[in-house]
């Protein structure tokens, strides 16, 4: 039977702040710990953290991935020297990983992940996703796990960032550092169950643009231009722009049924560029042809009152249930470039209050990233600018 550990620290040695986590999260029981998952924003030298978990935890798994800042059960931060912990004693799930996973080969490197997984536990019910943050697939990721277990299993977990730039990402594996890895977390504790939901808060503004040329998750042409001049005009960016420039203000909307809108409290799904080549836009999921792209803008008093109505929504869902562990994705385009510091920790505590169990916040790893995978409509879902909750129950 799996238990769960949190703890997240901010310390300018990476060293320290490995030590400082898993301290904090277990006491003198670190090196008891089977499973160890970490998040930590891009200041941190990644070879020297996961050398350090190994050596305080010689027979555990580890896994780590780049972040733009972290949220743990002692609350949110977003320095480029965060660092959290999610450590797991008991041997109820399997890890597999890959390297060189981008959009075109995404499908078959999580076919190879998959099955890794299945080989270890047939049993798996739920799987913790990191991928690279730029030039990935997701849909193609969701297709291929779903392939190998059914869509009845749920995947979770959130795609790796910088800060902010769309430069690089990370990921690392026991003591391999990749720059364009993946890896999966599948549980088959059969104690436990999970539920996901994800909202946005953005809202749909003017007309949509058209995609007139596209191959899988590469956008070529927009109203018949040249996607990524198209796109920066539509934002009064030039096409020198970076990616960089655009993440905070450029989120793409695709439309929903209106059976999915009501669920999502949106009638917009979103999707955020994270690489350009020339003016060919890396997509986060495939793009058919066709595709109608509206631009959103943020809507603050949405954004609470929507990230309020899901926390209720799984609560009331799991009432008589215990809340044991919660995995968290954010966009990092709703952390410190969406809001100030005071009105953030409010949303994180408005957040996290409600999973309470007497008095005590179950553990919590958060990270602010890429993009997030939660349900919706029943189905395994990619999205872009939400907050995400993945809460684990027992």
């Amino acid at each position: 039977m799996l238990q769960f550990y949190s703890a997240s620290a901010r310390i300018v040695n990476t060293k320290r702040a490995v030590m400082e986590c898993l301290e904090s999260a277990m006491g003198n029981d670190y090196a008891k710990s089977n499973l160890i998952i970490l998040h930590a924003s891009i200041g941190h030298n990644f070879q020297e953290m996961v050398d350090q978990a190994k050596e305080m935890a010689p027979d555990a798994k580890i896994v780590a991935a780049s972040c733009c800042g972290v949220v743990g059960k002692e609350g949110v931060s977003e320095s480029m020297k965060d660092m959290a912990v999610m450590a797991i004693k008991g041997n109820d799930f399997a890890v597999a990983e890959t390297n060189n996973i981008y959009g075109y080969n995404s499908y078959e490197k999580t076919i190879e992940i998959a099955k890794s997984l299945k080989q270890q536990q047939p049993n798996i019910n739920m799987i913790y996703f990191l991928a690279s943050g730029i030039d990935i697939d997701n849909d193609k990721c969701i297709a291929a796990f779903e392939e190998v277990f059914g869509s009845k299993v749920t995947i979770f977990g959130a795609t790796s960032s910088d800060n902010m730039k769309g430069f690089i990402s990370y990921q690392a594996i026991d003591n391999q550092v990749y720059e364009h890895g993946a890896y999966a977390v599948g549980f088959a504790d059969s104690t436990l169950s999970i539920d996901t939901q994800a909202t946005h808060g953005f809202v749909a503004v003017g007309e949509p643009m058209l995609v007139t040329k596209s191959t899988g998750n590469i956008i070529h042409e927009l109203n018949g231009k040249p996607a990524w001049e198209e796109y920066t005009r539509r934002l009064g960016l030039t096409a020198e722009a970076h990616c960089g420039d655009t993440i905070p203000i450029g989120a793409l909307g695709e439309a929903l049924s209106d059976e999915l809108a009501k669920e999502y409290g949106n009638k917009h799904i979103l999707r955020v560029v994270t690489k350009h080549d020339g003016n060919d836009m890396h997509y986060a999921t495939t793009c058919t042809e066709g595709t109608k792209l509206w631009l959103t803008t943020r809507d603050e008093d949405l954004i609470f009152s929507e990230m309020d109505r899901i926390v209720k929504e799984i609560t009331n869902r799991n009432q008589g249930k215990t809340p044991v562990a919660v995995f968290h994705a954010d966009c990092l385009a709703r952390g410190r470039f969406l809001f100030n510091r005071i009105i953030k920790e409010e949303l994180v505590s408005k957040m996290q209050y409600p999973f309470y169990t007497q008095g005590e916040c179950p553990p919590w790893l958060g990270m602010y990233g890429f993009g997030e995978f939660a349900r919706l409509g029943g189905k395994n879902t990619y999205h872009n600018y939400t907050t995400a909750l993945y809460v684990i129950y027992r």
